[in-house]
């Protein structure tokens, strides 16, 4: 699936992934995967995955949700959910409403979780 496929009729949600995409990759190389339900931003292996909630949930939700795992539980009350999948990992969802959205705080644990990776 391509990034045009992906976001076919979700204009909005395109323009936020823009934003984050030009985010990822002034950390650096990364690579891009595409599958029917979310993009993953790669190096060794995936650091964020981006989504789109209507898909998958009913109701009103954020255009774009932008996932990351890290080995700590952030304190942030910015982050719609955080789950720990297995010891020592917390999987982190914040709901991204427009391009604003993505400031520093948010370049901050997009360094994190790119760094974590290396």
């Amino acid at each position: 699936m391509t990034l045009d496929e992906f976001f076919t009729g979700q204009e909005n949600s395109r323009s936020i992934f823009e934003a984050l995409r030009g985010a990822i990759e002034s950390l650096g190389p990364v690579e891009i995967r595409v599958t029917k339900s979310q993009v993953a931003f790669c190096r060794k292996k995936a650091f964020a995955r981006a989504w789109i909630p209507d898909r998958y949930l009913h109701g009103k939700h954020a255009p774009l949700v932008l996932t990351l795992s890290f080995h700590y539980r952030d304190p942030s009350s910015r982050w719609k959910e955080i789950v720990e999948p297995r010891p020592g990992r917390f999987t982190h969802h914040l709901e991204l409403y427009s391009t604003a959205d993505i400031d520093g705080e948010v370049r901050d644990w997009l360094q994190a979780a790119w760094a974590e990776v290396a």
